[in-house]
């Protein structure tokens, strides 16, 4: 399963919760202003291995963001959901 986050603000129970279901067969993209999660939250990310930022919103942002994240072009990000699906957009 794909899990999209694209806002910076979520009920930090509710995304905990959503976030402890995930397995090593789902990802995680962080884009539009969800990727600021990873500057505020990052230890949430930190038990997936799957997790990927779109490098377009970083870079638009100016921020400098933990290497464990992978940072994906938009191209990546289309072989990131035809890979993992169903989708979930937060």
């Amino acid at each position: 399963m794909l899990y999209t986050l694209s806002k910076s603000h979520y009920n930090i129970d509710d995304l905990e919760s959503i976030l402890s279901h995930i397995t090593e067969q789902d990802a995680v993209i962080l884009w539009q202003d969800g990727m600021l999660l990873a500057v505020r939250s990052s230890q949430l990310f930190a038990n997936i291995k799957n997790i990927f930022i779109l490098d377009s919103d970083v870079t638009a942002r100016g921020l400098t963001l933990s290497s464990e994240l992978k940072r994906v072009s938009l191209p990546e990000l289309i072989a990131i959901t035809e890979k993992f699906y169903p989708q979930i957009a937060l």
